[in-house]
């Protein structure tokens, strides 16, 4: 038998986990950009960080007059 108290606690659960899965959702996406934030920025030392061996070596090179390859 149902009866509408039990209804009604089914409508709720229905709410509370449309709610549940939303939430969860909406944090997944923000996670996701997040961590390709925090990869671009790791990508982006690297890149600063070859640059400057570069330049060094080249550096090293012309003050030597030694041949940079």
């Amino acid at each position: 038998m149902v009866t509408v108290s039990s209804v009604n606690r089914s409508k709720s659960d229905v709410k509370l986990t449309r709610v549940v899965a939303i939430g969860a959702a909406l944090l997944s996406l923000a996670a996701c950009n997040t961590v390709a934030g925090a990869g671009k920025d790791v990508s982006s030392v690297g890149h600063d960080m070859s640059r400057g061996a570069s330049s060094a070596q080249q550096g090293i090179a012309n003050s030597t007059g030694a041949s940079s390859q």
